[in-house]
């Protein structure tokens, strides 16, 4: 039976044979039956790559480690409010706090500053449950995530919206620019995701891109 800890866009975590394309924690979740008890563990949600100077990855969700999560894709784990890994993804970790000083120019940059802000963007605390914002669709950038009907989360790519499943995107209906929906994806990161760049995770499914 899989582990319940793969990860949908609004951070939830669900049980399915696909681990996805991208590999994250934050800090430690789970109890001794390997069982998801709490939202977070620390401030510091990090998104990595699935494999790294070959390391070798020992049994998941073990007593007291960090528990091992897995995304779609970086785009997923982004509107849950994860940032990229400093240690395996260094050049996009750069990248991001470059982006991050421009959209912040006054704020402290140091990884627990950006987490500071990102954690607050992203949850709740009043209510414990994870914080979305209203936007205007026209002006969401492609990679953002929000929510459709019966609470569904959607991907902006394009001039359509792309409904996400734990196996990939399926769905496509026209992007209506003249209506005002609920974001997932936190706003810092929303501004995040309308700058240039290539990591190394996939930033799509495959699937994002079939017609």
């Amino acid at each position: 039976m899989p582990l319940r800890n793969r990860m949908t866009p609004l951070g939830e975590p669900i049980a399915v044979e696909a681990r996805g394309l991208v590999y994250a924690n934050r800090g430690n979740i789970h109890d001794a039956r390997k069982r998801i008890r709490r939202p977070y563990g620390v401030k510091r949600w990090i998104a990595c790559q699935l494999s790294f100077r070959g390391w070798h990855r020992e049994r998941l969700m073990q007593p007291g480690r960090f528990t091992e999560l897995f995304f779609l894709d970086e785009a997923t784990a982004i509107a849950a409010g994860h940032r990229p890994c400093r240690l395996c993804r260094y050049a996009d970790y750069e990248a991001f706090v470059d982006a991050w000083t421009a959209i912040h120019p006054r704020a402290a940059t140091n990884a627990d500053a950006i987490d500071e802000v990102l954690h607050r963007e992203r949850w709740d605390a009043t209510d414990r449950r994870q914080r979305h914002h209203e936007a205007p669709l026209r002006e969401l950038p492609d990679g953002t995530f929000v929510l459709g009907e019966h609470d569904a989360p959607w991907l902006v790519m394009g001039s359509r919206l792309l409904r996400w499943t734990p196996a990939g995107y399926t769905d496509r209906i026209p992007r209506r620019p003249r209506v005002t929906v609920t974001v997932i994806t936190p706003p810092s990161l929303v501004k995040i995701l309308a700058t240039e760049r290539t990591p190394l995770v996939p930033f799509l499914h495959p699937s994002a891109l079939d017609d």
